[in-house]
């Protein structure tokens, strides 16, 4: 692995401490107890400016203005309203004082402020199958919302200058990336918060009607990616997990947790919503280089649809980019077959061009090549293109 990688892969780390899709499935109770027994409480009132949340929800406020004009801010109508929508099905009567803001950072996280703010990231919502999935981890973040974790961390804080660098939270280009690890210490609930959050997660998933054993596939799914480079200890020994337990135990007491009621999955209304923005997402995975992680994800969902050409296409570029033995001809094999498929993305002749040309074939190459150009002449790196043929020809 490369130091760009490794530097990655230890943000990664380092941010998800707090994060639901590695800390926030774990350290739930032994024993289940009756979701229906659980309470949500009545809608919040704004707190005094002069008090410490008054103060946390004035800076909150703040932020999600500069967040609004971020470019790391989706700036989906249809996609925002439909996290909205979900979210207010879940939330039993906070709905007006939710805002769901979905960014586009590659990697699995969602966390939500105090003041109502929730963020959902774009490697999240990339990774989850369905909407019982997203749903599993939207009903996680407000469990500590309706719980009211975030001001408990607050309120024990020894250093009161954390309100001064909590706000790096939200919003914040640059500075938002930047100091995710230390608002990842600071974020890390207490497994009691974790285990309350995720009670509270599952009764309104359930709640609401959805099939609750779709948390444990989030969780199933995620560690299948850490386990490519962390191998078989990777939810025992890896960071990530250093506070929770096996992770067979916590998938079985998810699976407790959720009963055996069913529920809705909705897979198609999820891949609908996300439709315009996933080919997007899908390139952030591959500039992520992470790429054995990147191949664990496409592989799972060829097995589901052997037809994705966005992910044949993707899985072809992550061979491509990789370049060990053996991956030109797993690229070109990918690459091939999204070629021959209906709406494969555009790109693909780009990158065929790059692999034949790779491999010293230029017919094949400017075939491909033109084929680019021809639907898409006024692609950023047409010029580049232009100047491979004329050195071909």
């Amino acid at each position: 692995m490369n130091s760009n990688a490794s530097g990655r892969r230890g943000f990664l780390r380092s941010a998800c401490r707090h994060c639901l899709g590695f800390g926030a499935l774990a350290g739930l109770p032994s024993i289940a107890q009756d979701l229906s027994a659980i309470k949500v409480p009545p809608r919040f009132s704004r707190p005094a400016t002069d008090t410490d949340e008054g103060g946390l929800w004035g800076l909150m406020d703040r932020e999600e203005m500069r967040l609004k004009r971020s470019p790391l801010t989706i700036q989906d109508k249809q996609l925002r309203d439909y996290l909205t929508d979900l979210v207010c099905r879940l939330s039993d009567g906070h709905c007006p004082d939710i805002r769901v803001h979905p960014v586009r950072v590659p990697h699995f996280n969602a966390l939500m402020a105090p003041n109502g703010m929730m963020l959902v990231w774009s490697g999240l919502l990339l990774r989850v199958e369905n909407e019982a999935q997203l749903v599993a981890i939207l009903g996680h973040e407000l469990g500590h919302y309706l719980e009211r974790h975030q001001l408990e961390q607050l309120r024990a804080a020894k250093d009161r200058a954390v309100l001064s660098t909590m706000v790096g939270m939200v919003g914040g280009l640059g500075g938002f990336l930047g100091q995710m690890g230390l608002l990842a210490n600071m974020f890390a609930f207490s497994r009691e918060h974790e285990a309350r959050a995720d009670r509270m997660g599952m009764r309104l998933m359930r709640h609401a009607g959805y099939d609750g054993r779709e948390a444990a596939a989030v969780w199933d799914n995620l560690l299948a990616e850490l386990k490519v480079t962390g191998g078989k200890e990777a939810g025992k020994r890896d960071d990530l997990f250093d506070t929770h337990r096996a992770t067979a135990g916590r998938r079985d007491e998810l699976l407790q947790l959720a009963g055996n009621a069913g529920g809705e999955l909705g897979e198609a209304r999820y891949r609908k919503a996300i439709a315009a923005q996933r080919m997007g997402w899908l390139h952030d995975e591959v500039k992520r280089g992470q790429y054995e992680e990147s191949l664990v994800l496409f592989d799972r969902m060829l097995k589901k649809d052997g037809r994705d050409v966005e992910v044949l296409f993707a899985r072809g570029e992550v061979f491509r980019r990789r370049d060990e033995s053996g991956d030109v001809e797993k690229a070109l094999a990918d690459l091939d077959r999204a070629s021959a498929l209906p709406k494969a993305p555009v790109e693909t002749w780009r990158s065929l061009g790059l692999l034949h040309k790779q491999r010293n074939d230029a017919g094949a190459a400017m075939k491909a090549f033109e084929t680019y150009l021809a639907q898409a002449p006024q692609a950023a790196d047409a010029g580049m293109v232009r100047s491979y043929l004329e050195e071909m020809k």
